[in-house]
């Protein structure tokens, strides 16, 4: 007889089951004093540790405590009921189990000794989402296009005026790389991928000479995407120069867009075929066989300037109108929401004509603001993705040289952003340089940190007007030169570079117009053939061009400044709207930001007039009697050099 009793603490066996059923006996480790229904007290000290029980066709385990108990064989008490999450329904005389999909919190010992008894393991990766997918049908003029949007690429593309080629080096000769070992569960993973591609006829069975290994890696969704690893082919294939686009060029179109949608293309190199005479050249080997692409594969050299030269063959009379293209990432601007639904569906059309399929899980329309390129673009102007940052904060002290060209080649993407970069930056860079020992100083903590800072808290630009006349503000300094982009009074963008060798050498004078010609060279797709000034805090520069005596170095830079349209204007450095000089400015910035605020109230308690320029001040002439001049530079002289 089985009782489940609710008023028993422990579950209990008695010792005439034991006996029947052979279960394995053991010392419990103590003397138990188990009382009884009938107010006597039996001592227990034996213990059948995780039995097997089958209740309601449901297997469990549970530790019976043996005792001499008389018509009943087995008592499952509270601690079974509670471990399992049962319930007593006593009007009704039955047990209430948990549903199959309730969760079940068990601790890290219960999970190890499940482990241990064979039960199956699975890690499950969630992510949260604030928004559901929106329908298509509920998508103003996207709605109309619904073929352009479907679950899978619907088989071998058409064929199109652009087909992948590879171009082998003179006396290259075929490559054979054997598979790489993967787990049983990689196996099934892969066989069920071949399996999909050559339904959808994107691969076919091969018997080239070329073989190149496979391997899976996994997806943000925690899928796993098959990876061909071409890297012998890559190193023997003539490289396509098409020009990718530099990230700010595509982004200076965006001027006075305020509608913005973003397309991304299913798998689009799968949508441009492979030329037939180089499909052999594509195989790979895999345990369950030898395949070939038909289509454009991931992973070979040419394949992002073979896909970006098709893009902006289809969309060129849109292009700086409209529509900014990116490999298969497609950004739709507008100045109006009017203008924007006539632009869109032009592109829409475009992709329909083409039979080119997009994901409409990764697209976005009809936004006030889009992220673009790890960017974050609006009508207010451009300013660095925060989700592509975020990790930054966490980024770990570089131990190696490798570590530093990482965390520096990620800070480098957003230099735009980053007033003084390349002073910032120098002590990290001083660590790359050959023969140079690794030793982490004061210094490079100083510049890690502040560089961490700046990413996560970097201004927002505006993009540059064409019809608007630009500012530059110079200065240099013998640590290295800087300059500031500025139109009607915001900044556009900065740049920097620390100093030559040779230019370490350089006078004062020769140093502050190297910063000119760093700052039009840098920005001459802005300047070249427009009327802009110059501004710098050396007085003499402004005479330049009257100069009679040059040196050799100064005239080859004249000849070059002769080509822009520009009036060279003297800015006091303590009168400069910029308010600093890029190239020597202190390292603690961020505690000077914090007195700013102090600074602004006691201005405004001594009815000061206060102009800022970003997180600079600068202030027109003021008469202040002694009374007030304690109080003034008590909040001053830490912040600003009068």
């Amino acid at each position: 007889m089985l009782l489940f009793d609710s008023g028993a603490s422990h579950s209990f066996i008695s010792y005439a089951c034991v006996a029947m059923l052979g279960v394995p006996v053991c010392d419990l480790g103590l003397r138990l004093l188990v009382s009884t229904p009938a107010s006597t007290s039996v001592v227990a000290s034996e213990l059948c540790a995780n039995c097997p029980i089958v209740v309601n066709g449901k297997k469990y385990k549970v530790s019976l405590i043996c005792l001499p108990l008389v018509d009943i064989d087995i008592i499952l008490g509270m601690d079974w009921l509670s471990a399992n999450r049962i319930l007593i329904d006593c009007a009704n005389r039955r047990l209430i189990f948990p549903q199959e999909e309730d969760e079940l919190l068990i601790s890290a010992s219960q999970a190890e000794s499940m482990l241990r008894d064979g039960a199956g393991c699975y890690l499950l990766l969630a992510m949260m989402s604030m928004e559901t997918e929106r329908d298509i049908s509920e998508i103003d003029v996207v709605r109309d296009f619904a073929e352009v949007f479907p679950d899978e690429v619907p088989g071998l593309p058409p064929v199109r005026e652009i087909e992948f080629s590879i171009e082998l080096v003179p006396g290259a000769g075929p490559v054979s790389v054997t598979p790489y070992r993967m787990a049983p569960a990689e196996l099934v993973e892969l066989k069920g991928q071949l399996e999909d591609l050559l339904e959808k006829q994107l691969v076919r069975l091969s018997v080239s000479p070329w073989g190149a290994p496979v391997l899976l890696v996994k997806k943000k969704d925690g899928g796993s995407h098959l990876c061909v690893d071409y890297w012998q082919l890559n190193k023997l294939t003539i490289k396509n120069k098409y020009p990718l686009l530099r990230i700010d060029d595509l982004m200076d179109q965006l001027r006075g867009a305020s509608v913005f949608s973003k397309i991304d293309l299913r798998s689009g190199y799968h949508q441009i075929r492979v030329k037939e005479g180089d499909i052999p050249k594509t195989a790979f080997r895999t345990r369950y066989g030898h395949y070939e692409y038909v289509v454009m594969p991931f992973g070979v050299t040419n394949a992002p300037a073979v896909f970006m030269d098709y893009m902006n063959r289809i969309f060129r009379p849109f292009l700086d109108k409209f529509v900014v293209v990116f490999i298969d990432d497609i950004l739709i601007y507008s100045r109006t929401r009017e203008e924007h639904g006539e632009h869109l569906r032009v592109v829409l059309e475009i992709l329909k004509a083409k039979q080119l399929y997009a994901k409409l899980s990764k697209c976005e329309f009809w936004l006030d603001e889009v992220k673009f390129l790890g960017h974050v673009i609006s009508a207010e102007g451009i300013a660095v993705d925060p989700t592509k940052v975020e990790s930054v904060l966490q980024w770990e002290r570089p131990r190696t040289v490798t570590d530093i060209q990482s965390f520096v080649g990620l800070a480098g993407y957003y230099r735009r952003f980053i007033e003084g970069f390349s002073r910032i930056v120098a002590p990290l860079t001083q660590l790359t340089r050959k023969e140079q020992p690794f030793i982490w100083t004061d210094a490079c903590e100083r510049s890690f940190e502040e560089l961490k800072r700046r990413l996560t808290t970097s201004p927002v630009l505006v993009l540059p007007d064409s019809g608007e006349p630009f500012d530059v503000y110079c200065d240099a300094s013998h640590q290295g030169l800087g300059c500031v982009l500025m139109q009607q009074g915001k900044v556009v963008a900065y740049a920097s570079r620390q100093l030559k060798n040779h230019e370490r050498n350089y006078p004062t004078h020769d140093l502050e117009l190297a910063a000119v010609v760093f700052a039009l060279k840098i920005w001459r797709h802005y300047l070249y053939g427009a009327q802009f000034s110059v501004f710098s805090d050396h007085k003499s520069l402004k005479y330049l061009f009257d100069q009679k005596e040059l040196n050799m170095r100064q005239r080859r830079w004249m000849e070059f400044l002769n080509d822009y349209d520009f009036q060279l204007m003297y800015h006091p450095s303590k009168a400069n709207v910029v308010a600093d000089t890029l190239s020597r400015k202190s390292i603690h910035m961020s505690s000077m930001m914090v007195r700013e605020l102090e600074l602004i109230e006691e201005f405004r308690d001594l009815n000061l007039g206060v102009e800022l320029a970003q997180d600079h001040i600068s202030c027109g002439t003021v008469t202040i009697t002694n009374e007030f001049l304690r109080r003034l530079n008590l909040s001053s002289c830490k912040m600003l050099s009068w």
